[in-house]
């Protein structure tokens, strides 16, 4: 993706257009607690947009029961989705996942997923926005 692409907007920006959870867990990188967002039982088919910049991110058909409370995906809708970064917060290193698009942070991916990725996108719901497909 092209620097062209990419979409920024000031903090105040931000705000205006989402919730406070949804602005401190995009663009300040805040985890929601595990078993409280919108989407970790989800099961309905469709597609996952960014919320911040509604960039189609992850199909449901990617989505599994990861066991952690968190909407876990093992594989993005396409390889330039989804961003990487080294996160070294909380005493650790991990990897952090961002939107491609406007880099709102998404959550955390793991090596601990299923076949065939063996990938766990750990995503916070409230950097995700369910587009259900249409009912057949």
């Amino acid at each position: 993706m092209s620097n062209d692409d990419k979409v920024t907007r000031s903090d105040e920006e931000w705000r205006d257009q989402l919730s406070e959870e949804e602005f401190q867990v995009t663009r300040c990188s805040a985890t929601e607690r595990a078993f409280t967002g919108r989407y970790w039982d989800e099961k309905a088919s469709g597609t996952y947009h960014c919320i911040c910049c509604d960039a189609p991110l992850f199909r449901s058909e990617t989505k599994y029961d990861s066991g952690t409370g968190w909407p876990s995906f093992f594989q993005p809708i396409a390889e330039d989705a989804v961003g990487e970064k080294v996160d070294q917060t909380h005493g650790m290193v991990r990897t952090e996942s961002v939107c491609a698009k406007c880099d709102a942070h998404l959550g955390h991916v793991f090596p601990d997923g299923p076949k065939p990725t063996g990938l766990r996108y750990c995503m916070n719901s409230a950097s995700l926005n369910l587009k259900k497909d249409e009912e057949a």
